[in-house]
C-alpha cells in the first residue's frame, strides 16, 4: 500500500473512530455535545461576575468554548470543565492547554459523581431530565447553600430567578441567572 492511501486510511480510521465515540456518548448521555453559540455564550458571561472567585463549574463543557471565556474573565476563580464524551473533552482539554490559562482545568469526568459543594458558581447547558438530576443533587449536596446559577435554555426548577435574559438569536434562547437556594 502507497504511503499516502495509508495516511488516508489511517485518517478515515480515526475519523470513524470520532464519529463513533460522539454517537456512543450521545446515546449513554442522552444529548449530544452542543456548543453555545456566541450570543448565547455573551449573555451568559455578562451574568457572571468577572470578580467572581472561588470555583466555577461549568457542567457539561463540550468543546471548551465557554470554559475559554469564563476562565479568561474570571481570572481570580479557578474553572473546572467537566465533559464525559472523549472527543469534546480532548478537543476542550487540547484548547485549554493551547491557551495556557492557569485557572482553566479540563476534566474528563461524570459532574453527577463528583463533589461540588466548593462551587461559587455553576454555569451549564444540559437538558431537562439532567437538570432535575442535577437540580436533586444540589439540594442533597448544599442545602442552604447560597449559589450562583447560570443556565442556558433548561431551567432548574424551583430555584429563584434573579435575572432572565431573551437572547436575540434564531431560537429566542433563555438564559437565566439563580441566585440564592432552592425553593422546597
Amino acid at each position: 500500500m502507497p504511503p499516502r492511501d495509508a495516511i488516508a486510511l489511517v485518517v478515515l480510521v480515526l475519523v470513524a473512530a470520532g464519529a463513533g465515540s460522539i454517537i456512543a456518548f450521545t446515546l449513554k448521555l442522552g444529548i449530544s455535545p452542543m456548543p453555545t453559540s456566541p450570543k448565547v455564550r455573551v449573555t451568559m458571561l455578562s451574568l457572571v461576575p468577572s470578580e467572581t472567585r472561588g470555583v466555577v463549574h461549568e457542567l457539561g463543557a463540550g468543546w471548551g468554548g465557554l470554559a475559554l471565556a469564563l476562565a479568561r474573565q474570571c481570572p481570580h476563580a479557578r474553572v473546572v470543565a467537566w465533559e464525559l464524551s472523549w472527543v469534546p473533552y480532548a478537543v476542550a482539554a487540547t484548547r485549554a492547554r493551547l491557551a495556557r490559562l492557569p485557572n482553566l482545568e479540563v476534566r474528563r469526568a461524570d459532574f453527577f459523581a463528583a463533589d461540588l459543594r466548593e462551587a461559587s458558581v455553576l454555569v451549564c447547558y444540559l437538558f431537562t431530565g439532567a437538570m432535575r438530576r442535577l437540580d436533586e443533587k444540589l439540594r442533597r449536596e448544599l442545602p442552604g447553600a447560597p449559589l450562583l446559577v447560570v443556565t442556558n435554555t433548561f431551567l432548574l426548577h424551583g430555584w429563584p430567578e434573579e435575572r432572565a435574559v431573551v437572547v436575540d438569536d434564531l431560537y429566542r434562547t433563555r438564559v437565566v441567572r439563580s441566585v440564592g437556594v432552592p425553593l422546597p
